[in-house]
């Protein structure tokens, strides 16, 4: 198992480092918020002061006759533009309008298209006549050539942003590419791989890698070979031309890669499968063949390529339909180029996923990915390591063993090891503890399986006494059953969606014979069967416990041969190859036989529960008013009212309290 951040901020370290990185980043709000003020104030400022269109009847009636026009400014020889007195603005406000859109006291206050500058000075001095206007209020005529740049602004402006916009939109998709921060559209083909080099060091190395020792040393192996490739080569030997890290989430797969990238002294590329694909069609092979032009350009040097089944999915099986899959093409070039025509000398290729089953056969063969380096979760030893590197950087009590803790987890993989070491800071933090203690780290556990208390929960009290007897029922017949896992706390406080739960501590087993699953299925019916026997009523709380049993079932029966009618025959597709196939790999008799073996297996195992339960009632009805009062039991109790368990290899003693079978609820649901 891997330390998926030995500190706090170790992913920052992983980060490198631009030039300018001490300088606050850019916003581009601000940006907008600009362009926003700026159209605004261009409408306002130039569009404000816009005189209101006339006619020269009006101005002659109006205007001219009262003697309320300061001066015409006569505009190209096309617009006439009235000046009014300052005295006269306030006889028109009607017709200059009101708010932005009003012209200032000082004009132009109207306008109007002339037909010709002749015409216009021969009516004007009509009008004189008409009127009697003393030569004294005659209106002076001025000629201006200068064009309206406000009206050109106003048209040009909308054309502008809209170019701007298109221009960003672009050079956003394209985002830094190979051309850096200054990319533009013509970059949207580039690789988006980060490269590390001897500037750009990474900070976590295979010492910050708990457990996984077999992965380790094939990948150490890869960096060796890097740093003192003749060790190899002088005996005939090729290095590997890529490695594939397959195993479940969060135990180390992309954490090995960083530890490569900080123990190589060659470059190393970084990126994501789905960096690849965008929105334009060929741009994931584009992308590829840059990615290997770079790398080629910088060989020896390692490649990671992390989720790759983005773009690894086996071909031909893609539910889209599309005449042109866009990752279909992606992976044919990233084929060509791993193992294709031309050699990619001095280029190591290192991928992660947790799901190699739905891979391309062709992505895995030799000479491509010519290993597969498993990366499971951690047995006991493997957990304890992990705890230690977790523990670090927390202020623990003296008392803390890691092998205990290591014990009290089973199945977690490394992520969730140092999400267990975060909460249990968290909790010590919140009850004002000077340092993490060994009860704060089981509450962390419970806390992170089971979900958060609900103490203020409201559940009457026969409900309450139904939950109390059916989390009795799992606890008295996993007790009395020798394969069933040993229970070792139970509660009927709320928890998370459950109004009950039973905490397990499972065998770490590789095989699981027929006998242990019928056990743990009885054990899993009790609360139904219990609910049964003692109010002669069933209720919703044994959802979670039927679906459970319901796959297990069906398990035995359709993967693992376990049935005497069905065979020895399992439909089980580890290739993954049919995951879009729209038949059954049987016929319907072999499905009815099926049915048939899985509701007779459920039937046995609930006949059971209730036979065990008959013949510890007493203990049974003990068990649960003693879980009504307290609310929390543990394996104590259970030793105590029963005796010891039958199985002759039961450890629940004391220090094994407060454990529970991960993705295992067996209380009632809420709201079921």
């Amino acid at each position: 198992m891997a330390d998926e951040n030995k500190k706090s901020n170790q992913p920052n370290n992983f980060k490198p480092k631009s030039p300018g990185s001490g300088k606050p980043k850019f916003n581009m709000t601000y940006v907008y918020i600009a362009l926003i003020l700026l159209l605004f104030g261009i409408q306002i400022f130039s569009g404000g002061k816009k005189a209101v269109e006339t006619t020269w009847y009006e101005v002659k009636k109006t205007m001219i006759k009262d003697a309320d026009v300061k001066k015409i400014v006569v505009l190209n020889k096309s617009e006439a533009n009235i000046f009014l007195k300052k005295q006269s603005y306030s006889k028109f406000q009607d017709k200059l309008g009101k708010g932005f859109s009003k012209p200032g006291i000082d004009g132009p206050h109207f306008y109007f298209t002339i037909g010709s500058v002749d015409k216009f000075e021969e009516n004007l001095e009509s009008a004189y006549e008409l009127y009697n206007i003393p030569e004294s209020d005659k209106v002076p005529i001025t000629y201006d050539d200068t064009y309206d740049w406000g009206t050109l602004i106003n048209f040009l402006l909308p054309i502008a942003l809209i170019i701007f916009f298109w221009w960003f939109l672009f050079r956003r998709m394209s985002k830094s590419g190979a051309g850096g921060p200054g990319g533009n559209i013509f970059s949207v083909g580039k690789s988006q791989a980060k490269l590390f080099d001897k500037d750009q060091k990474v900070s976590i190395t295979f010492k910050d890698v708990a457990g996984l020792a077999e992965a380790k040393q094939e990948i150490e192996e890869i960096v060796a070979f890097l740093k003192n490739p003749s060790r190899y080569t002088k005996l005939g030997g090729k290095i590997p031309k890529g490695a594939l890290l397959v195993g479940p989430p969060g135990t180390g797969k992309t954490l090995l890669a960083k530890a490569v990238a900080g123990e190589a002294n060659v470059p190393f590329f970084s990126m994501s499968g789905s960096d690849f694909v965008e929105m334009f069609v060929g741009v994931g092979a584009s992308r590829v063949r840059d990615l290997f032009k770079q790398a080629k350009s910088k060989a020896p040097c390692i490649v990671f390529i992390d989720e790759i089944d983005a773009i690894g999915r086996a071909r031909g099986r893609n539910p889209n339909m599309g005449s042109n899959d866009e990752r279909e093409n992606t992976l044919n070039q990233l084929l060509t180029e791993m193992d294709g025509f031309d050699t990619n000398s001095g280029v190591i290729i290192l991928a992660a996923t947790n799901r190699a089953d739905v891979l391309d056969r062709a992505l895995m063969r030799a000479g491509r990915f010519d290993r597969q380096i498993h990366v499971e979760l951690p047995d006991l030893n493997e957990r304890r390591e992990i705890f230690k590197v977790h523990l670090r950087p927390l202020k623990v009590s003296k008392s803390i063993d890691p092998s205990f803790l290591a014990k009290q987890t089973p199945g977690f993989s490394g992520a969730d090891i140092a999400n267990v070491c975060n909460e249990s800071a968290l909790i010590a933090a919140r009850n004002d503890h000077e340092a993490v203690e060994k009860q704060d780290f089981l509450d962390a556990i419970d806390r992170i399986i089971g979900g958060l208390e609900k103490k203020n929960k409201i559940i009457s009290a026969d409900e309450k006494k139904t939950i109390a007897y059916h989390e009795a029922g799992h606890a008295t017949v996993s007790w009395l059953l020798e394969h069933a896992h040993p229970l070792v706390k139970v509660t009927i406080v709320p928890r998370g969606k459950a109004l009950g739960a039973a905490w397990y501590l499972p065998e770490e087993r590789s095989i699981t014979t027929k006998e242990q699953m019928l056990d743990e299925m009885c054990a899993t019916l009790a609360g139904r069967a219990a609910e049964e026997l003692i109010f002669g009523q069933i209720s919703s709380g044994a959802q979670n416990d039927l679906e459970k049993v319901t796959k297990q079932a069906y398990a035995m029966v359709s993967y693992f041969g376990m049935s005497e009618k069905v065979g020895n025959l399992s439909f089980y597709d580890s290739s993954g190859q049919s995951d879009y196939s729209f038949t059954k790999p049987y016929s319907e008799k072999t499905a009815e036989l099926i049915d048939a073996e899985i509701k007779k297996l459920i039937e046995d195992a609930y006949k059971r529960s209730k036979e065990v339960l008959k013949k510890s009632r007493e203990g049974h009805e003990i068990l649960a008013e003693r879980l009504l009062e307290r609310e929390v039991i543990f394996s104590d109790d259970l030793q105590e009212i029963f005796g010891p368990r039958p199985s002759s290899d039961s450890k629940t003693g004391p220090e094994q309290m407060q454990n529970i079978e991960p993705a295992d609820d067996n209380g009632p649901l809420a709201g079921q």
